[in-house]
């Protein structure tokens, strides 16, 4: 340090500096450096009405990759040609528990011939068939087996398997909380967590809470807005016009691997709501 003057010091200085805040910020333009995903829910109207019309739109629209929520009576070949054709690609999947238990096999194979790197479980249901109801612990522990079980099986045919929650996950029966529960019961070489952020911050609960904990459980989110209805009740929106606030929330998300938009409801155009979303996640600055 002796040979450099206390001016060369401070001016090299600052130009590391200055170099650091345009490095940090071009690394803020795509949050964490990461593709930007839709969850096909988002467009369930507009798909069987012209499929490839609407992955194309989607496409132009801002995102490369997409999640499926159904699969439109087409094989896995078609399928898959029509995400090729559209310059998408498809890392994920949902099905409800009442089609993964009976259907598991067929699935994976089709998920396998997709290309899939997740398959996800979007609902649960009670352990017994006839119950009706809100689900109970019991349930709750049941279904984490399942997912243990499901998991093993997914993971064997070269896939990691998930679960995306809603808001009931957050109620709790004698203080145990039913999505806590379900974190301690499954093994994390098994089963991964799709967190739903707008879900979750909608029950009362904080994101950040969960992701700074194990950010390793959660290499996917569902990225999702919520407004106030009149009454109270929640609502998808547009990102960055409703109460959900992603700064702290992708801070947190180290272990993030497919940020996802979900936009399940519209009160403008949806592609125009959509190039929106994918605008405000990727020009959001950390």
């Amino acid at each position: 340090m002796k040979n450099t003057s206390r001016r060369t010091f401070l001016k090299a200085s600052g130009a590391v500096a200055a170099a650091a805040c345009i490095g940090a910020s071009r690394s803020a333009a795509v949050p964490l450096n990461k593709p930007i995903g839709l969850q096909l829910y988002s467009v369930r109207e507009q798909l069987p009405k012209d499929f490839d019309g609407t992955l194309s739109k989607v496409r132009a629209a801002g995102y490369t990759e997409v999640e499926a929520a159904g699969y439109y009576d087409r094989s896995a070949a078609e399928f898959r040609k029509a995400m090729d054709q559209a310059g998408l690609r498809c890392v994920s999947t949902h099905h409800p528990m009442g089609q993964l238990r009976p259907k598991l096999d067929e699935l994976i194979e089709y998920g396998q011939k997709l290309g899939l790197e997740y398959m996800i479980c979007s609902w649960t249901d009670h352990r017994d068939p006839a119950a009706k109801g809100p689900m109970t612990l019991d349930d709750w522990r049941w279904a984490a087996d399942e997912y243990n079980r499901i998991g093993a099986k997914v993971k064997a045919a070269g896939m990691t398997f998930g679960y995306h929650n809603h808001v009931p996950e957050f109620l709790n029966e004698g203080g145990v909380v039913f999505y806590d529960e379900l974190l301690r019961l499954t093994d994390p070489k098994l089963v991964v967590f799709e967190m739903d952020c707008g879900w979750v911050a909608a029950s009362g609960h904080d994101p950040v809470a969960y992701l700074s904990k194990t950010p390793e459980r959660f290499p996917l989110l569902h990225v999702k807005d919520m407004v106030k209805g009149a009454k109270g009740e929640m609502h998808s929106t547009v990102m960055g016009r409703g109460v959900v606030d992603y700064k702290p929330i992708l801070r947190a998300a180290t272990g993030l691997k497919h940020p996802i938009i979900e936009q399940e409801e519209f009160d403008i155009e949806p592609f125009e709501a959509l190039r929106l979303d994918a605008d405000y996640l990727r020009k959001l600055d950390l």
